[in-house]
């Protein structure tokens, strides 16, 4: 079906140019798209009601339900696109009762004192480092975490950070997040404006020469990888079990945030989401703790038995 082909071609060059989205989710629709657009070429169907509830019980048959709702959603996305441009009569989701309910997963996150016990090691190694060289390498690794911690930021964000976006004297950061969206994030404690200060120091040069914030000992942009190499590297020598990635940091600031009563929309800023359904998933996470709070504050423990 060479219309369908052509019209996918269109509708990811106006999600790029139009909408301004980035690369990741650009690559995501790419793929759902071109496995739908295979499956109704392979099956001879059509763009029709017909031809997606055929489609919807393949992926049924071969996905889980999270991977099924994302699937249906980049298609369902397109036919709206198509419906819009009057590129297609009527949209085939029309009609069409979808009812999918993908089961709860949880964020991982790290609990206070893992984390506190990750900083502990990375200052401590920094404090008996045995060269300069060990000492910057350090320096550069404790910025790394205690930004990941201080702001909620994505890995991709961060290392995608350009030299200006971090304002130590103003003490908040400038962050683009999905979709080329952009938000602000304020940094109120001095040990991590400090860890900040003492990297851009000590890497002044590097920064300068590639305009990003963070760069790794080659003088080139900081990877992602990178970034999951050095929280596991300080999760192992703090002797931490679990496997620790810089996302369940992330997890974390939100749990911790909404365990002390921060408000969740505020959350939702600092997060960058586009919803608060999204964030929402933290309230079940936080949940976890009433019933220490419980156990612990509820008046009825101060009446002694009768």
């Amino acid at each position: 079906m060479q219309n369908l082909q052509d019209w996918i071609t269109r509708y990811l060059l106006d999600c790029q140019y139009q909408k301004g989205l980035d690369s990741k989710t650009l690559k995501a629709y790419r793929i759902d798209l071109e496995q739908f657009s295979m499956f109704i070429a392979q099956n001879s169907l059509e763009l029709t009601r017909e031809g997606l509830m055929a489609y919807i019980s393949d992926l049924h048959q071969q996905y889980q339900p999270r991977s099924v709702k994302r699937k249906i959603a980049s298609v369902k996305a397109f036919c709206g696109y198509l419906e819009y441009e009057e590129l297609i009569g009527e949209n085939p989701f029309l009609r069409l009762r979808l009812k999918l309910n993908p089961p709860l997963i949880l964020p991982r996150t790290i609990s206070l004192p893992v984390i506190q016990a990750i900083l502990e090691t990375a200052y401590h190694l920094k404090k008996y480092a045995g060269t300069l060289k060990q000492q910057k390498t350090i320096v550069r690794d404790i910025a790394v975490l205690e930004l990941l911690f201080a702001t909620g930021i994505r890995v991709s964000e961060l290392c995608a950070l350009q030299c200006g976006d971090v304002r130590l004297e103003e003490g908040e950061i400038k962050i683009y997040g999905k979709g080329a969206k952009e938000r602000f994030v304020q940094i109120e404690n001095p040990e991590v404006l400090t860890a900040l200060g003492l990297y851009q120091e000590a890497y002044q040069d590097a920064i300068e020469q590639t305009g990003v914030f963070f760069v790794n000992r080659f003088q080139s942009p900081l990877s992602t990888q990178s970034v999951r190499a050095i929280v596991n590297k300080y999760g192992n020598l703090a002797g931490i079990k679990n496997h620790i990635t810089p996302h369940m940091f992330r997890h974390s600031f939100a749990t911790l945030l909404l365990e002390e009563g921060v408000d969740i929309r505020y959350i939702q800023r600092l997060l960058g989401h586009s919803s608060i359904v999204t964030t929402q998933i933290y309230t079940h996470v936080a949940g976890r703790k009433q019933r220490d709070i419980l156990a612990e504050k509820h008046p009825r423990n101060k009446i002694h038995s009768f």
